[in-house]
């Protein structure tokens, strides 16, 4: 056998068989922790005596039997097969310590003088023996032999000298203390030895591994493999068993799975020692209370000694399954809190919750124990799980909110408290779900009516309503909130300001006439809440956009992701994305989601994720929208969503359209949607995915139909913004489809005038729609400008369809060396973001198409003006002929864009021409020396 780590353990083992065989008779007592391999170094010098010639006898004990008398000493002696000796005589003797009766493990006292010669006897024959042959005697957990054994033991020990007796005995230390008699002979031996058998060093546990497994996952685990088991042999046997038993992807190879193995040798381990051990596991695993653990199982095993407690406590340490005074993993947790009773498990609990209450332990700490006893629980408990639940919220552990107010509910009689503990429970269910809160709603308004709900409580049912489209209770609500606000609150009236803010900016229609934001409030707030709410609800009714994006900004950073700010958090995100801010809103949005995934709420991270997805549609990234909104859906289903489904479903459908997944729209749009939905803005997204749907779809007229609500619901709210819904773009192309081209044409003018002058993705979007419905004549122009503004905005799929029409409007004024870099790139970024329909609409298969041969004189005037040009102006003009931006231009060559521009007028003027559009073909050709 080849032990690992016990090669001088070994090593004394041989020693003592030596001296042993030799005439001196030896004697070792090997101590360790449960599983620590005593049996294993007990089974290596049994296999080792038997090859030296020794007569091995060996024996276990076990604490079932440690009152049935003579049961060890049976175990050595009754079926050995041993030379000079009589075995009907030792079955005799034998037989007459059984039939003497049970001596008590507590009472080891002298025996009677009839028991004390049959023991005599049987050491006289086992010396005999060993005149013949050299003796092994090997007994496993000896802290369990029985008290007649034990003194059997004694007897040998106190005759072992100048015998060819070895004696090795194995204890588990602290679980029950070895008789103190048996200690006391051993010591009086002068070859008696002492091993100590500590747990595997890393090392150890690395070469365990070794042996199991490949070497590269033998080094990657060895860390975790030795955290987890403290380097008890049999733990570490346990998750090799894991490891190779377990289901794992081949991303996953490096890391440890602790399973069902582990926690079988968890419990293995502790039902090797006194019942009392298990019961401390047990107490251990229901406590969970991290480094407090085992002062508070002393006090909750009661009804044993403490220092009994207190050996069980260092015999599990000793074993490596504590860690600090508590289990080590949470799987042993599991396990050893799966093999408690039930009704052991809640007395357990209640009792814990009892000392914990009586020490003034945080009320979360008492509660997890409350929730966990649910039965008869004593007064004291209801204003704890309730203080406790407030906590979980602040905290963002909506579950263990949601748990304690669930069971304070069930042992709460007063109607009077029963109102702010519902109230609770629909906050921590809305974070959950918000489908659950949907029971409470009803009862909670009605409370509102009657002077029960307190303005904290009715500000978030306001919220809620509005929420599952119970647009008239939210009205009544909303009104109830305002006449009895209180101006000399400050955290009420912040409160009571932020809401305003979001809900304008959310529920326009019905909150304008009752819950009007103001717009320059009389008493300013540093409150980043409110400051946030109210820069999106400035933004999106025409305020400074700068302004907006600033304060939205200083607000997150100011702000962590709690209950109390996840809204506003919202706002802010959604102020840079529709300021055109979309770099920083896709970071900031990644941020928070991040956070979101880490608090495991589904609501925010659903709502997060869906907000991303909108984000990604504005970068021209259909493929990571797409995934990002099933998420959210998957986070929170469909039917809890309320009105706001409106802003995954739209995203989904977009999606789906921008990458020719007509199918997968069609079936997106045939859900349910709320009818309510259409009066917030949600609904505002829904429309315009839609109508953008029926217009890639040819159907310009149930596309504006869309659109046009869209467009007019916006404008009666005030929210006529192109970055927030642009649909005058899309209602354009709808018209231009439909053959009216100039209301086309005027929708797309209004719309690039709304934008303004600041390079934005709208901005963007609307010279490209505009060209589409200009004149041919002043399409390039308004393309190029187009492309140059859509570079620096990181829309993807949108610079996309630019490049693709400007390479369109070159091949069909015949100049195909212009186009077909254009068409090519275009391709590129379409491929990219997954936009099949661009891709579809691009010429890729156009050839070199040829316009009429030009006059001969003419093309030796054109080639002769191309003399006239300087190099430096040869080569911007030659960049400016392929597609090429000013800025680009000025990158690619290191000059300022102004001197693009001056070396461009020149070069018109000297040609004869009016626009790039117009350069000659063969300037092309000075590519090669523009670099």
């Amino acid at each position: 056998m080849n032990l690992v780590e016990r090669g001088s353990e070994l090593a004394t083992l041989a020693e003592v068989l030596t001296a042993s065989a030799a005439g001196s008779g030896g004697a070792v007592l090997v101590s360790g922790g449960i599983g620590c391999g005593k049996s294993e170094l007990l089974d290596a010098v049994r296999g080792r005596a038997e090859a030296d010639g020794f007569a091995v006898l060996a024996a276990v004990g076990c604490w079932a039997e440690r009152e049935s008398p003579g049961g060890v000493l049976g175990q050595l002696l009754r079926y050995a097969e041993l030379p000079g000796a009589s075995p009907g005589r030792i079955g005799e003797l034998l037989d007459g310590l059984g039939a003497a009766g049970p001596v008590p493990e507590a009472e080891p006292r002298t025996l009677d003088a009839g028991a004390t010669a049959a023991l005599h006897q049987l050491c006289t024959e086992v010396l005999q023996v060993a005149e013949r042959m050299p003796v092994l005697i090997c007994v496993d957990d000896v802290q369990f032999a029985d008290a007649i054994s034990q003194h059997w033991l004694i007897q040998l020990l106190g005759r072992l000298r100048n015998t060819r007796v070895a004696v090795v005995v194995a204890e588990c230390v602290l679980s029950r203390p070895t008789n103190p008699r048996l200690r006391a002979e051993l010591l009086r031996l002068p070859s008696y030895r002492r091993i100590p058998l500590p747990r595997l060093s890393p090392a150890g546990v690395a070469t365990v591994l070794r042996r199991h497994l490949d070497p590269d996952t033998a080094a990657a685990l060895a860390g975790e493999v030795h955290h987890v088991s403290a380097g008890n042999p049999l733990l570490v046997r346990a998750l090799v068993e894991d490891h190779r038993n377990g289901d794992r992807p081949p991303a996953a190879a490096g890391r440890l799975r602790v399973g069902e193995a582990y926690g079988d040798a968890v419990l293995s381990c502790v039902l090797r020692g006194r019942p009392v051990l298990m019961r401390v596991a047990q107490a251990l695993a229901v406590l969970d209370e991290g480094t407090g653990s085992a002062a508070l199982a002393v006090r909750l095993l009661d009804d044993e000694e403490a220092a009994t407690v207190q050996r069980g406590l260092d015999a599990l340490d000793a074993a490596g399954l504590l860690d600090g005074g508590a289990l080590r993993h949470p799987a042993a947790t599991a396990a050893l809190r799966a093999s408690v009773p039930a009704h052991e498990r809640t007395r357990l609990h209640r009792r814990t919750a009892e000392l914990l209450y009586s020490d003034g332990a945080p009320p979360t700490r008492v509660a997890r124990h409350l929730v966990a006893a649910d039965r008869t629980l004593p007064d004291w408990a209801l204003p704890v799980l309730r203080a406790a639940a407030e906590r979980h919220l602040v905290e963002n552990r909506a579950a263990d909110a949601y748990a304690c107010v669930e069971v304070a509910l069930r042992i709460c009689t007063d109607e009077s408290l029963r109102v702010p503990l519902k109230a609770l429970l629909t906050s921590a269910a809305w974070l959950l779900n918000p489908s659950m809160s949907v029971r409470h709603l009803g009862e909670l308004a009605e409370a509102l009516r009657e002077g029960r709900l307190g303005d904290r409580h009715a500000l978030m049912l306001a919220k809620y309503l509005l929420w599952h489209g119970r647009f008239e209770e939210a009205a009544e609500a909303i009104e109830r909130i305002v006449a009895r606000a209180d101006e000399h609150d400050p955290t009420g009236s912040a409160e009571l300001r932020a809401t305003r803010e979001i809900l304008a900016a959310s529920y326009p229609a019905l909150v304008s006439g009752r819950l009007r934001p103001e717009r320059t409030p009389a008493r300013p707030t540093r409150d980043p809440r409110v400051r946030s709410a109210a820069a999106l609800s400035s933004l999106l009714a025409g305020g400074d956009e700068d302004e907006a994006v600033a304060d939205a900004e200083a607000c997150m950073r100011a702000m962590r992701l709690t209950k109390k700010t996840q809204e506003a958090l919202m706002c802010a995100v959604a102020t840079l994305q529709f300021a055109d801010r979309l770099p920083a809103a896709a970071s900031w949005c990644d941020h928070w989601l991040a956070e979101a995934r880490a608090w495991q709420v589904p609501l925010w991270e659903a709502e997060f994720a869906s907000l991303r997805a909108s984000i990604a549609l504005r970068q021209g990234n259909p493929l990571l929208a797409r995934q990002l909104a099933e998420a959210a859906l998957k986070q929170v289903p469909l039917e809890s969503w309320g009105v706001c489904i409106g802003g995954p479903l739209a995203n989904l459908v977009q999606a789906a359209t921008d990458t020719g997944d007509h199918e997968a729209a069609s079936t997106y749009l045939e859900m349910p949607v709320p009818e309510g939905m259409f009066k917030s803005r949600f609904g505002l997204y829904y429309l315009h995915a839609r109508g953008r749907f029926q217009l890639e779809n040819g159907r310009p007229h149930a596309a504006l139909n869309d659109l046009t609500t869209c467009g007019q619901l916006m404008t009666s709210w005030g929210f006529d913004r192109p970055a927030l819904v642009p649909w005058r773009a899309e209602a354009a192309q709808a018209y231009l489809l439909a053959g009216d081209v100039a209301r086309a044409r005027a929708l797309a003018r209004e719309q690039l005038a709304l934008v303004g002058p600041r390079a934005s993705r709208t901005r963007g979007m609307s010279l490209r729609v505009l060209a589409a419905v200009s004149p041919p004549g002043e399409r390039a122009d308004l393309l190029t400008e187009a492309v140059e503004v859509l570079r620096g905005c990181g829309d993807q799929a949108q610079l996309a369809q630019a490049l693709g029409d400007l390479g369109c409007l070159h091949y069909q004024a015949g100049r195909p060396a212009r186009a077909r870099p254009l068409v090519e790139t275009a391709a590129r970024l379409a491929r990219s973001c997954g936009a099949r329909p661009i891709l579809r609409r691009l010429p890729l298969e156009a050839g070199p198409a040829r316009p009429e041969p030009a006059d001969p004189a003419e093309q030796v005037s054109r080639v002769a003006a191309l003399s006239l040009l300087s190099g430096a102006e040869r080569r911007v003009a030659a960049l400016a002929a392929r597609g090429h931006t000013n800025r680009e231009i000025s990158r690619r060559l290191c000059i300022t864009v102004s001197t693009v521009e001056q070396h461009l007028t020149r070069t018109f003027r000297k040609l004869g021409v009016k626009t790039r559009a117009d350069l000659p073909e063969e300037i092309v050709l000075d590519m090669a020396v523009a670099g």
